[in-house]
Parts: C-alpha cells; structure tokens; sequence
C-alpha cells in the first residue's frame, strides 16, 4: 500500500503543481485554477504559521509515506525534490524555492487578470 501511496502523491502532486502553473490556459477551468491557488497559498501561509512558511500539507504527507518505506529525503521543499529526481541536479533549494514563488505568483496575477477580463467580458459583451 505504502507504494502505491507513493506513486499516488508524485502523481498527484506534479498534476497539481502543473495545474496550479498553467491552469490558467483553458478558460473552463480558471474558476477550479484559482481555488487551487488558494489551496495551495492557504497552506503555505496559514498552516505555514504552525509548521513552517511554505508548508505543503501534500508534501509532508508524501514525506511521511517515504520514511515508513525507509526512503529519507533531502530536499526541504517537494519542487526541488522534483527537479532533482527528474534531471539530477541538486540545485540550491533556497532558489528552487523563490522560483517556485515567483512562478506562483505569476500564475496568480494572469489568473486574476483572466478572472476580470472574463468577468467584464460576460456582463458587458465587451473586453
């Protein structure tokens, strides 16, 4: 169970993190894109104030699924975790970690834009 569950939250997880960066694409789904946003910055921040800024609920759970399988890792944030296990460079994780913020906020902007644009655009019939 413990490999499936593994398998399950990388799987998840980088969907996730996809989705959270380029969900924004596809007009149906910008409304399921910024509640991901906020999922994801609400655990950041606002778990973030009891574990840690940056906090991943997801992340801490696949951690804990990997040491019961005896795999210990050394990537403090599930991004660098990624980049390593995918290509094996072992960058900085304090740069993996501001790319990783800046990426988001990115995506939260042209979301937001998005969002309004669609807005006017429905009630108006102008853009």
């Amino acid at each position: 169970m413990l490999a499936f569950l593994n398998v399950f939250f990388f799987v998840f997880h980088t969907v996730f993190m996809l989705f959270n960066m380029f969900g924004w694409i596809w007009p149906r789904l910008r409304r399921w894109h910024l509640y991901g946003l906020a999922l994801t910055y609400s655990s950041w921040f606002i778990l973030g104030i009891w574990y840690g800024m940056g906090y991943c609920a997801c992340t801490d759970l696949h951690w804990d699924i990997r040491r019961q399988m005896g795999i210990i890792d050394t990537s403090e944030s599930y991004t660098h975790f990624l980049i390593l296990k995918i290509t094996g460079l072992n960058l900085n994780q304090v740069l993996v970690d501001y790319i990783t913020l800046g990426t988001m906020v990115a995506a939260t902007i042209i979301s937001i834009v998005l969002a309004v644009r669609d807005r006017k655009k429905k009630v108006t019939g102008k853009v």
